[in-house]
């Protein structure tokens, strides 16, 4: 009997554990498009039941100072270490949807779909209008 409660335990906190793996929260790793190499750090968090990313280290010490003189609005002349680039994703099965993304480079701001490919790997989509028009880039989640 206490074998059977015991192995539910470690079977219940296995499962929350695999679970905690399993969620776009975290920080992950950009890599440049054009260079391929590791261009920023962004901090993915939940906000009143949407996901968010915010820049929170810029790799490169060339742009550690950039802002986004492209972007409009509140976002125009922010400096992009601390900007907030995922706004208001809604998860939806297993992906995340109906929020935009920013790319500080040009300060236009994309529709977007953001979904896990295992648990170390995130898929980032801007598009325009349909998914299909659009840019895919994979950030790569950031040990602690």
């Amino acid at each position: 009997m206490k074998k059977g409660i015991l192995y539910i335990i470690v079977l219940l906190f296995s499962t929350i554990f695999y679970a905690q793996n399993q969620t776009v929260i975290g920080k992950w790793k950009t890599i440049d498009d054009e260079t391929g190499k590791p261009k920023s750090i962004v901090e993915i968090y939940e906000k009143s039941g949407k996901i968010y990313g915010k820049v929170i280290e810029i790799l490169d010490e060339e742009h550690k100072k950039s802002v986004c003189s492209k972007c409009s609005g509140g976002d125009r002349n922010k400096p992009i270490l601390g900007m907030t680039v995922i706004k208001g994703l809604s998860k939806k099965g297993n992906h995340y949807t109906s929020g935009k993304i920013l790319d500080p480079q040009n300060g236009k701001l994309y529709q977007s779909i953001v979904a896990l490919e295992g648990k170390d790997k995130l898929k980032v989509r801007g598009y325009i209008g349909i998914s299909l028009l659009g840019r895919t880039q994979y950030w790569y989640r950031v040990k602690n």
